[in-house]
């Protein structure tokens, strides 16, 4: 399938559709829509409530993310998801450090709309908000429903493209994707690509980025774990 250039960087919406969750609504992409639902359903039987904590994240979803860390208002993590003192940083380690943990305009994978970051609900303890951070899928509340996950992906097509340090993205346990479907849409994405839409809908530190185009491209973007077919 070939897709658009405003399909692949966020700017459209034409190959998602709807699904409903527990009580909320998400935007996925159309063609992985039956391997979601059996996926829920198979934790729903081994006793997990499958939640969707972020699915679909457009364009300027995206901006204003990496506007608000770059700008200062969002604090940026360091390796152990600590705040840094972002007024130390240059432009270009303020860059590095952001996307270890978020992704560029434009390049993010949740703009595919085939992958998910997740959680189990009844796993989540009173009281107590969902961070996204390793610990609570490694050792921490969500351990269980990880360990379950790595077991049940493969057989609904999903993997976990960012399950292992490779000195780009953080390690989140909570990304599944769908293999087939993002292998071929990261695939159609290019540099160049992404430059165009980045002329026409800049962002804070868009300067540097471009200075450093290639290396950001290499080390944060389509390096992930590979996705291999069961």
């Amino acid at each position: 399938m070939k897709y658009s250039l405003e399909q692949l960087t966020g700017l459209s919406q034409s190959h998602l559709e709807s699904i409903t969750v527990g009580q909320r609504q998400f935007l996925i992409h159309k063609e992985i829509k039956l391997a979601l639902q059996g996926l829920i359903a198979s934790a729903q039987g081994h006793g997990f409530d499958f939640s969707i904590a972020s699915s679909f994240r457009d364009y300027q979803q995206q901006a204003v993310i990496w506007n608000n860390k770059f700008s200062g208002q969002r604090p940026i993590l360091d390796n152990q998801s600590q705040p840094l003192d972002s007024s130390l940083l240059s432009a270009l380690e303020k860059i590095h450090a952001i996307m270890r943990w978020s992704a560029l305009p434009g390049a993010s994978r949740h703009h595919w709309g085939c992958e998910l970051d997740i959680y189990a609900h009844n796993c989540l303890p009173e009281n107590t908000k969902l961070q996204l951070e390793p610990w609570e899928y490694q050792t921490g509340h969500q351990a269980e429903f990880s360990d379950w996950l790595q077991q049940a992906l493969p057989q609904y097509g999903f993997y976990l493209p960012y399950q292992q340090e490779l000195g780009g993205v953080a390690i989140e346990p909570w990304h599944i994707s769908h293999g087939e479907t993002s292998q071929m849409m990261q695939d159609q994405l290019t540099p160049d690509d992404l430059q165009q839409v980045w002329q026409q809908y800049p962002f804070l530190g868009l300067e540097t980025v471009l200075k450093n185009q290639q290396t950001l491209y290499n080390q944060y973007i389509i390096n992930v774990t590979p996705y291999q077919a069961p």
